[in-house]
């Protein structure tokens, strides 16, 4: 029988033939991938799901029309897939705005002194940018601190988001230019197919219609100070979708 390996096999293969191949890996750099893996994938996506569920439970108007879209585009009788998600778009950014994966970007190095804004940043001087107060800045973002899904809407109904803008300084959550995330294609799919396939699935309540409590609690990754907890119903009407 032909068993796939997955990730973490690979890795520990190389990992075995430490002394004995050029592509082997040190147990240094086997735990550095793990760490990035974890924590640059799975906890911030994890993260930014719980994020998005609690402002949609928090905004019945926002929930209401999500399930709209979600109606129109995967309708009741068919399962979230892949090509549903470019046509998703009420839910496709203002998560990502107010509450960025990290709330400071990766660590810049100069290669050159410089003056910005001006202030004088020597060569090598270590620079983070916190994209959490960029993007809550209320010189650009009207009323920043409310979800507003609606604020990335085109008249039409379309998606205004942009990720991969080089010149768009005020909305970055990935970061910018030619050193952004390289898992923003992969980020964008995977939060919003997590997060349709929660809601289109089941309709969530939260215990005795509490409103959720959207504190947060600061580290590497902003997570909610207290856990989501929700209660799912399911909302389809054929039970096979359920298999």
């Amino acid at each position: 029988m032909n068993m796939r390996k997955d990730f973490l096999q690979f890795l520990l293969e190389l990992h075995e033939n430490e002394d004995s191949s050029e592509s082997s890996l040190s147990t240094a750099e086997l735990k550095a991938m793990i760490t990035d893996t974890v924590l640059g994938a799975t906890d911030t996506t994890a993260t930014t799901v719980e994020w998005l569920m609690a402002e949609i439970l928090s905004h019945p108007e926002a929930m209401r029309k999500v399930y709209e879209e979600l109606n129109e585009v995967v309708g009741p009788n068919n399962s979230v897939e892949e090509f549903h998600l470019s046509k998703l778009t009420y839910m496709n950014a203002e998560t990502f705005r107010l509450h960025p994966p990290l709330p400071f970007l990766l660590p810049r190095y100069p290669s050159k002194s410089t003056t910005i804004g001006g202030y004088s940043i020597p060569k090598g001087t270590k620079i983070f940018l916190n994209v959490w107060a960029i993007q809550r800045d209320p010189n650009v973002w009207e009323n920043p601190n409310e979800f507003i899904p609606e604020r990335f809407l085109t008249d039409d109904g379309t998606s205004q988001v942009h990720f991969n803008q080089g010149n768009n300084f005020v909305y970055m959550p990935f970061g910018s230019g030619r050193r952004m995330c390289a898992g923003v294609p992969l980020a964008e799919r995977i939060v919003i197919y997590l997060l349709a396939s929660f809601l289109h699935f089941y309709d969530w309540q939260l215990p005795q219609d509490e409103k959720p409590d959207l504190s947060d609690k600061f580290g590497i990754v902003v997570k909610k100070r207290d856990t989501l907890i929700a209660i799912p119903k399911p909302r389809l009407s054929n039970p096979e979708l359920y298999n």
